[in-house]
Formats: C-alpha cells, structure tokens, sequence
C-alpha cells in the first residue's frame, strides 16, 4: 500500500507571517503532516503562541523583520547553520494596502514593494544558496486575487501581488535543473485578522458585496493552508510556475 503523499517527514519548512492567519495556519498543517518547522515574523510571542499548537518535536522560532530585505541573505544563512539546510519555503507575511491611487505616496508604495515583493525576491535569493537548500524543493509565495483580479483603492498591493506570479513563472524556469519547484497561492478572502479589518472600515453594503463576490462564501485560513501543504508536498512534484487560485470562485466570474 502507498504511503501518504502529503507526508511531509524528514522535511524543514520555513514558513514567514507565521504568527497569524494563513501563515500560523499553514504552520499548524505542517506540522500535523509531520514537517519540521521553522517559524518567522516580527513579534516573538505571538509566534511562541504558534510554536505551542504544533505537533511534533523540533520545531523552532526565528523572528525577522521582512521590511529589511537587504537583511534576508545573512539571516537565512545563519539560520540554516544551526537548524540546517530547508526543504521548503513558503512566503505567507505581507502587508495589505488601500488607498485610491491619487492619495498614494511614494514612501506607501514603496513600503508595500519592499515587504511584498523584495523580500519574496530576497528570500529566494537566499533559499538558493547550495548549504541553505537541501535537495529538492519547493517555494510557495501567497498572492491574491487582487494580483490577478482588478479592484479599486488597492491598486498598490495588486501590483504587488501580480508581481509575486511573474516572479514564481520566471524562478520556476531557473531553478528546474535544480528540482526547486516555485509555485503561488492566489487566495481570495478569507476569515482572518486582516478581514476582520478589512470589515471594520467598510460599509455593511460594501462588505456583503466582497462576500457576495465569493459564490462559496469567505473561506478559512486552512483551505488556503491545505492548497499551500499540496504544492510543498509530492502531490506537487510535477507543478511549478504555476498560480493555483483558492477563492471560492471570486476569480471564476
């Protein structure tokens, strides 16, 4: 009998943004798959709350600050000396923006890049180097329907996020001959903190409208987790390039 193809044993996966949402989420699954994991983001004690719901042993906090990409290369390496080298990476932190374009600063747009995109783009980068990547692999940045999907007032973050499908279709081509696999998430919306905020500065209208524009309603942090594990996983081994949408059909219309 075959074994589980989303078994994920004797594997090391960092996961970024990994103290809320999808991030904490895909942690949790990981784990569950039976993944090492190496957990990243700004606030150590939101992320010791992750640490804490994991299953299995050797698990590890490592806080970074992705608003300075130029630190990436030697944080990544210095990580991957003491806890060795990564099987899989997945980029879950990012920061969500809404402004209409002519209230759009340089500073803002700049900001939204440098955590969005410049940090997807150093963090491969880093994941590349032969003593930081163990054998095969496999990266998987969250994008967004908005990347793919135009939408007032988040014209910043779209691009953004368009951007991170471009750059999983061009790395994907690179590092093929290396069996590095460079895949996207393009989710849509889901019940996390930052829908929760997204509720708060909207109209009831306005935000039974966004539900209204998902035809199987709002999703959860885990369906998207569940679409992130099979791209990391042997159920992904023969995709790469590619930008699987988890959206409840909002990019179906």
């Amino acid at each position: 009998m075959a074994g589980n193809p989303m078994d994920l044993g004797g594997t090391t996966v960092l996961v970024t943004g990994a103290s809320s949402g999808i991030g904490r989420e895909t942690a949790i699954l990981l784990s569950s798959l039976n993944a090492r994991v190496v957990l990243t983001g700004r606030d150590r004690g939101r992320l010791q709350e992750t640490l804490a719901r994991l299953d299995g042993q050797g698990h590890r906090v490592a806080p970074f600050d992705f608003n300075r990409p130029d630190g990436i290369d030697d944080w990544i390496r210095s990580l991957t000396s003491e806890a060795g080298p990564l099987n899989g990476l997945v980029h879950a932190a990012g920061m969500e923006f809404v402004a209409p374009i002519k209230f759009v600063r340089l500073k803002d747009a700049e900001e939204v890049l440098k955590i969005n995109l410049l940090s997807s783009i150093m963090l491969a980068r880093a994941f590349t180097h032969k003593a930081c990547c163990a054998g095969p692999g496999s990266v998987v940045f969250l994008s967004s329907v908005r990347g793919t999907n135009g939408s007032p007032a988040m014209s910043v973050y779209g691009a953004s996020k368009a951007a991170l499908i471009g750059l999983a279709k061009s790395l994907a081509m690179e590092l093929a001959p290396r069996q590095i696999r460079v895949n996207c998430v393009a989710a849509g919306a889901v019940h996390t903190e930052m829908l929760a905020r997204s509720r708060d500065l909207a109209s009831p209208e306005e935000f039974q409208a966004l539900e209204r524009a998902h035809p199987l309603g709002f999703g959860t942090a885990r369906d998207v987790a569940h679409a992130v594990a099979f791209l990391l996983a042997d159920t992904g081994r023969w995709i790469t390039g590619s930008t699987l949408a988890v959206d409840g059909g909002y990019s179906a219309q």
